[in-house]
């Protein structure tokens, strides 16, 4: 396979992971004369719970004439669809993404290629503003030549992620 169709099987993927059916070269950042905008909190806004003796009393039933209970109005409205999380971007329109989560995207790019191993393979990533990865392999999961040709690949892996996605410490 030709380089330049694995880049663009790699762009497709990163920005169909985060999100867009734009293409990468297309996005330009806002100009430095507008103010930047603020992340959205992730955190979800604290709700009191109501008080005991705020709810009103049930009238006394005998049982044989008691009636089922109507169905309560607070269980509608929890069941509404809640919007999606916000995803925080950096001012340049990164992702902030944990480390974990940018290892998985490292670890689910090595896996397309051919022969990378099904298990025993770890990716590590490191720094903060200019990131970086770190592949180990478990003994006999691979063999040198691939896992050699796998850590010659992810330099240029990393360097196309670090231009959508951000270490989020």
């Amino acid at each position: 396979m030709s380089d330049d169709g694995k880049d663009a099987g790699l762009v497709a993927m990163i920005t169909s992971i985060l999100g867009g059916n734009k293409r990468a070269d297309t996005v330009t950042p806002p100009p430095l004369t507008e103010a930047p905008p603020t992340a959205p909190a992730n955190e979800p806004e604290p709700v009191e719970p109501p008080a005991l003796d705020a709810l009103p009393a049930e009238p006394e039933i005998k049982p044989e004439t008691k009636p089922e209970p109507a169905p309560e109005p607070a269980l509608a409205e929890t069941n509404t669809a809640e919007a999606p999380p916000k995803v925080a971007t950096t001012r340049d329109g990164k992702q902030l993404l944990p480390a974990e989560a940018i290892a998985d995207l490292v670890l689910g790019e090595l896996r397309k290629m051919e022969n990378f191993p099904a298990t025993g393979a770890s990716v590590t990533v490191y720094g903060y503003r200019h990131w970086n990865a770190m592949i180990t392999f478990a003994p006999f999961s691979t063999t040198f030549q691939n896992a050699t040709r796998f850590r010659q690949a992810l330099p240029d892996l990393v360097f196309k992620l670090r231009r959508f996605v951000e270490l989020e410490i």
